[in-house]
């Protein structure tokens, strides 16, 4: 839980212990929790369930939150009247959101959609901690709904931060979404964050729009008080990238490779300038027959501020096992370290193993719990099926089996041993060029299980329309690039991220993995001017053409891709959005209109009066 959470809970905890608001039963009593739930197990059920609840409120109060949790999630509310019942919302949301415990958080506040009679600041407040939980089970449309609404609700600034962290996680989809129903609040949120993603890392340029964004929008929350991480950035003014040294190889087995990025680097920086954005001189450098000891000397002699580069696996590798690197470093490779120490080393590239890790986090949030697996039988299969697996049983998923199989095996022959030493499983991990990709969902239909959902990567689509030959891929969902699907776009092919650079890239591109290499190139250099930023405001993000961009802690940056799901063998957004199986999130965007006295309509309201509804 990040800091400015905990802060805010401190505060709600000691003004909910000494506000009238919160009930009688918040008083200072001696008896001991013990007897009351000794109590409790010779009492009718209402008397009982008030009972653990009075046991609850003063084992919290006397720091045992997690007994007091334990106790909350466990009793039965609905035997509570009105009154308490709101205590125990509260009580429980609080003690939830303390302990990153979103499902109780989530049970609690529940209230919200089952009609219970609440005070409007009640309402308000268990709506805002729904909002944050639904944000750590991400769910980030839903989340920001949340939070909005509460926000219209009180005209308070305490959720700027968290809201700001949600709507940098919005797909397009999500925000063309959230735009469709816009009010004055949501849009002037959208458009901040608009603003923040066309600054393409010139930090004075966006400054100078976000005083101009705050004249014009003074009575939005986020004008009085812009989120953290953009007044972050008024300590890197005057810190503009000015020289970027790129290392890549234009001579050995890499060269082709380098040609088509570097490609896509000059693009960008020339849209980029064209734009109006104060763009750095960027110095290409041979890094095949140099040592890297010698190219810094170079890039530094040359008055580089930041290096993007090397390529080479074994390079990366190398500076992997430094303490700190000269210049701040954007490698265009991930090493093969545990974890990456070396300061001022990022490492950036186009990793299968992250596509894995976010097909295993989407299927839990889909509501799939055990999972058959499908790699190749080779080093490629075996780290993919090892990034699946591990995060699949982080989200507390099962393997049935995980089959490395032959390709130039019958498919029907792998798919039916999978399936019979996999036992009863919910979906299908699948790794495969699309050749073999697309013998699956018939194979499983001649296995009689047709209704199977497949889950696989990037590989399985050759990266270009092909209804008739993809027409046996229907009802498969994969993770894409954004510029490689741009008919999945919402908002259409415009609403794609630098749709300048991919317009003039994707003519000159005559196979989709060379766009997809020019694409990294792009992002590459957004990132490479960010790096600053990166460094300085930890969670940064870059809306990127290879997906959404984010440095890990130990500065390897991870992408998050779009969903596509073949239909009438085109890849268009999924019917389905994601973790719509694990929460009902359509009942957040009405769910505060059912709640007695609340009005969402006004945004003027002195926050300072709230009583345990204050947002917090």
């Amino acid at each position: 839980m990040n800091t400015s959470l905990r802060g805010w809970l401190a505060v709600a905890l000691v003004a909910l212990l000494i506000s009238g608001c919160a009930g009688p039963s918040l008083v200072s009593t001696e008896r001991s929790p013990d007897d009351l739930l000794t109590q409790a197990e010779q009492q009718a059920p209402g008397q009982a369930a008030d009972s653990r609840l009075e046991a609850a409120i003063i084992l919290a109060r006397r720091g045992d939150a997690a007994k007091a949790r334990e106790i909350a999630t466990q009793l039965d509310d609905t035997a509570l009247n009105a009154e308490r019942r709101q205590e125990w919302a509260l009580l429980l949301s609080r003690l939830g959101l303390e302990a990153d415990d979103a499902q109780s958080v989530i049970k609690a506040t529940d209230l919200l959609e089952d009609g219970a009679t609440l005070d409007s600041d009640a309402a308000n407040n268990l709506l805002y901690r729904r909002g944050l939980a639904l944000g750590m089970l991400g769910e980030p449309l839903a989340a920001t709904q949340a939070m909005l609404k509460a926000q219209a609700a009180t005209g308070s600034d305490i959720p700027n931060d968290a809201i700001w962290e949600q709507l940098n996680r919005l797909s397009a989809q999500e925000l063309m979404t959230l735009r469709s129903d816009a009010n004055n609040l949501t849009s002037g949120w959208l458009s901040l964050l608009e603003l923040q993603r066309q600054s393409s890392g010139d930090i004075d340029r966006l400054l100078g729009k976000l005083s101009n964004w705050r004249d014009a929008n003074r009575g939005h929350p986020a004008a009085r008080k812009p989120p953290s991480e953009l007044l972050a950035l008024r300590e890197l003014r005057g810190t503009r990238v000015e020289r970027i040294a790129i290392l890549l190889p234009e001579s050995g087995p890499l060269a082709s490779v380098a040609g088509r990025i570097r490609q896509g680097i000059e693009t960008r920086h020339n849209h980029a300038g064209r734009q109006g954005v104060t763009t750095p001189a960027l110095d290409f450098m041979d890094s095949s027959q140099k040592d890297l000891d010698t190219l810094y000397a170079e890039a530094t002699m040359r008055g580089a501020q930041v290096v993007i580069g090397p390529l080479a696996k074994r390079k990366v590798e190398e500076l992997e096992q430094r303490q700190r690197l000269p210049l701040p470093t954007l490698a265009l490779n991930y090493g093969t370290a545990e974890r990456n120490v070396a300061e001022n080393l990022f490492q950036y590239g186009l990793s299968v193993e992250d596509e894995a890790r976010q097909v295993a986090i989407r299927a839990a949030r889909d509501g799939h719990r055990r999972a058959a697996g499908m790699v190749p039988n080779n080093d490629w299969g075996r780290r993919v099926g090892a990034a699946f697996r591990e995060t699949w049983e982080d989200q507390g998923g099962e393997i049935g089996h995980m089959m490395q199989y032959d390709p130039e095996a019958l498919v029907n022959n792998s798919v039916k041993r999978l399936l019979s030493l996999s036992g009863q499983v919910d979906m299908l991990f699948l790794l495969g060029l699309p050749s073999y990709a697309r013998q699956i969902p018939p194979t499983l239909e001649y296995q009689k299980r047709p209704d199977l959902p497949v889950y696989t990567t990037s590989q399985a689509y050759e990266g270009q329309p092909q209804p008739r030959a993809d027409s046996d891929l229907n009802g498969v969902r994969f993770v894409e690039i954004p510029w490689l699907i741009p008919d999945a776009a919402v908002g259409g092919v415009e609403a794609l991220p630098f749709y300048a650079s991919y317009r003039t890239l994707s003519a000159e591109a005559d196979d989709p993995g060379l766009l997809k290499l020019m694409a990294m190139g792009v992002d590459a250099y957004e990132l490479g001017v960010r790096l600053p930023q990166l460094q300085a405001i930890g969670g940064s993000e870059l809306f990127g053409a290879t997906g959404t961009l984010r440095a890990a802690n130990d500065g390897r940056i991870q992408r998050q891709l779009p969903w596509a799901e073949f239909i009438d063998g085109r890849p268009q957004p999924p019917l389905e959005a994601e973790g719509e199986r694990v929460i009902d999130t359509d009942s957040v965007n009405n769910q505060q209109s059912r709640q007695p006295g609340s009005d969402l309509s006004g945004s003027d309201m002195d926050t300072s009066e709230l009583g345990d509804g204050q947002l917090r």
